[in-house]
């Protein structure tokens, strides 16, 4: 049996906490560390992500599966159907609120104000259109491992490929929209304009929606009609840790 509802979501509170910390403070670091140098700055910010992203879906994935992310746990909740509405929407509030703690604790680190609102401007169609490869990318990934029983994989997969979405789209790869709110947080190196957020959000979505159609394209059958009992179900689909 899985764990109790408040333990789940203290599990997702916990892990984008320090996700975002990750994020956020390794941002800020980087640019003290290499002012000058944005190249490094992403360099540095991409390793630090990889491995403490890694380290948390190991560690939290037993309990909450690890989604740390309101678009894996939408998608999550369509292909199993384990998860309620209620539970979504109990994942996605924590998810949010610890990614707002952490941009709150990385600013407080680095001696900068608890919060500074971002001045990042993100709102380019190229950038968009980044998100959604980077999100869709995202889902095939964490859901192909399910499909294909290697979940166990997930710390080192889903990290690598957050790892290499950092380089090869042109947002770097924030992916999900938890991370995108807390990370208007702090006017920082990792940071993004409140008033980015929302088209970054909207295409996130649509790259999840995208993202599942393709692993239902792969497998050629509709995840959402086998958890739904409409056709046989996959027993691969039994493997909840994400």
């Amino acid at each position: 049996m899985s764990p109790a509802l408040p333990r789940r979501a203290l599990a997702e509170y916990v892990g984008t906490l320090l996700l975002v910390t990750v994020v956020v403070g390794s941002g800020i670091m980087g640019q003290e560390l290499s002012p000058d140098d944005v190249g490094l700055q992403l360099l540095e910010n991409s390793t630090a992500t990889v491995f403490g992203l890694g380290v948390l879906i190991l560690i939290l994935g037993p309990i909450s599966g690890a989604h740390f992310n309101p678009v894996v746990t939408l998608a999550d909740w369509w292909v199993h159907r384990k998860l309620s509405l209620f539970d979504v929407g109990s994942y996605a509030a924590a998810q949010i609120a610890g990614a707002i703690s952490g941009a709150v604790l990385a600013n407080a680190m680095f001696g900068k104000a608890a919060v500074t609102w971002s001045t990042h401007d993100r709102s380019a169609g190229n950038l968009l259109l980044g998100e959604a490869v980077a999100t869709a990318g995202l889902v095939l990934v964490v859901f192909l491992l399910v499909r294909a029983g290697n979940a166990r994989l997930a710390p080192v997969a889903v990290a690598s490929y957050i790892g290499a979405a950092y380089w090869f789209t042109s947002s770097t790869s924030f992916a999900n929209p938890a991370v995108t709110i807390g990370r208007a947080f702090s006017d920082t190196f990792a940071g993004i304009a409140p008033s980015s957020v929302p088209g970054f959000v909207v295409v996130q979505l649509i790259g999840g929606v995208i993202g599942l159609a393709l692993v239902a394209g792969l497998y050629g059958r509709d995840p959402g009609a086998v958890a739904a009992g409409r056709v046989k179900a996959d027993p691969l689909l039994a493997d909840r840790t994400l």
